[in-house]
């Protein structure tokens, strides 16, 4: 009975240690060589890029969202899109002209919607803003946000961030501007990658 007591004690104490264990830096996720300064103190930032033209970016969304929902203010996630060439720009330009117009969620969703489900892929400003016009924004309104100096800057900054992260394939997280998580897993495990990297970033208290 008692070695049965002790058996049992050791094989608890091994799986609590392989699950502490359980990713390795290296091997399940990254180091970012020129991290990027923390915005709030006592958050953790979790980055998530993405293209809205992007099957795996598509079938994550809804796995992530669901994912943050759970989580305390000590955990932030923002979204980026990638910015490798034109066609990425351009939707880069739609995700920040529908902040703009603050329209997020719901526009964000369709987005994926329209190009994945209806074949609509977005892939010019007139139909980006067909498409927006049916959000009960006008052209102009539309326009306005579209080619405002803000959305450029942001599309700007996106661009810049995309060459220091080396962003080489979407989904990609980034945690606390110093871990990174490619999308070479499935969704659920990236998230609990993602979590591991997250417990290791928070203060002991």
């Amino acid at each position: 009975m008692k070695y049965h007591k002790y058996a049992l004690t050791f094989l608890l104490l091994f799986a609590a240690l392989g699950a502490h264990a359980e990713y390795k830096l290296g091997r399940d996720y990254g180091t970012i060589s020129n991290p990027l300064p923390v915005k709030e103190d006592g958050v953790v930032e979790v980055l998530e890029v993405f293209w809205y033209g992007c099957g795996h970016c598509y079938n994550l969304e809804p796995v992530i969202e669901n994912w943050s929902s759970k989580k305390d203010s000590s955990v932030k996630l923002t979204k980026m899109p990638v910015t490798w060439g034109p066609a990425h720009q351009l939707h880069a330009k739609l995700f920040y002209t529908i902040e703009a117009l603050g329209i997020g969620n719901e526009a964000h969703t369709a987005v994926f919607t329209s190009i994945h489900k209806e074949s609509n892929y977005l892939s010019s400003e007139e139909a980006i803003i067909t498409f927006l016009e049916t959000f009960n924004f006008d052209r102009g309104q539309i326009l306005k946000q579209m080619n405002s100096f803000s959305v450029k800057q942001k599309v700007k900054r996106a661009i810049e961030l995309s060459r220091q992260l080396k962003v080489s394939a979407v989904p990609m997280i980034f945690v606390d501007g110093q871990y990174k998580i490619e999308g070479k897993r499935s969704h659920s495990e990236m998230l609990k990658v993602a979590d591991h990297v997250i417990e290791l970033q928070k203060p002991v208290s």
